[in-house]
């Protein structure tokens, strides 16, 4: 499989609060987008991935399911954060949305929470696999705004769902086939804040992963860069 990154603090930000984890050993990918005062946000973003790894580090992936595995783990990762928010006034409500995959053979398992996501590239057309927790993905389920009209909205950045925000946590869990080919793209809100899934299937349709990534950095970046940009593309061999 090849796999190819960028993180980049963006042309706004003081602190790339993002978090992401490849880890080809255990077929496991993830990006987090951290949320919160001080350097909170980017404790949140760190702490969970960590706790996901670390459970699926000891986790029999080959016997096991892999999406009660995630689900549990990014439940886990929930405690953990809260408990952190809980117990230190530094950390009071920090969170993180987390978007991870996990492969087993021609099954891709990918658990979400918040508004980063996971993309599939097949057949030179672009799917999302996963469903934003925010206000603005509410609004245009109800049809009360355009995708369009959404990428402009002044709420747009407010959260349905985050991972340490509550004691309580709904996850979502997909499971999709994939096959030779694919391209699978995890990103935080950073670049689809600037680039829409149109223009990023142009560029990983055009160019090797390793330059795909940097170009749709620098593309971000030219657009204003006006949050963390995290991107992770894996090639299925």
């Amino acid at each position: 499989m090849k796999c190819s990154h960028v993180t980049n603090v963006g042309k706004v930000r003081n602190l790339n609060e993002d978090y992401y984890c490849m880890r080809p050993d255990l077929n496991f990918f993830a990006v987090a987008d951290g949320m919160g005062g001080h350097n909170a946000g980017e404790v949140a973003s760190y702490e969970a991935i960590k706790c996901i790894e670390s459970d699926l580090e000891v986790a029999d992936l080959d016997k096991e399911d892999p999406g009660a595995i995630l689900k549990l783990s990014i439940l886990k990762a929930n405690r953990l954060i809260y408990d952190m928010g809980y117990s230190n006034k530094n950390y009071n409500g920090m969170g993180t949305t987390i978007s991870a995959c996990i492969f087993r053979g021609e099954e891709l398992t990918v658990g979400n929470v918040g508004d980063s996501r996971c993309y599939l590239v097949r057949d030179s057309s672009i799917y999302r696999l996963t469903e934003d927790h925010s206000l603005v993905e509410e609004l245009i389920r109800k049809k009360q705004i355009t995708s369009l009209e959404a990428r402009s909205h002044q709420q747009r950045n407010v959260l349905t769902r985050a991972v340490g925000t509550s004691s309580q946590l709904e996850v979502d869990i997909f499971k999709y086939n994939i096959c030779t080919g694919d391209l699978i793209l995890l990103c935080t809100d950073g670049l689809t804040e600037h680039v829409p899934g149109e223009e990023i299937l142009q560029v990983v349709m055009e160019y090797e992963p390793g330059d795909a990534v940097e170009i749709l950095q620098e593309e971000t970046l030219k657009r204003g860069g006006s949050d963390n940009i995290t991107l992770i593309v894996l090639g299925v061999e």
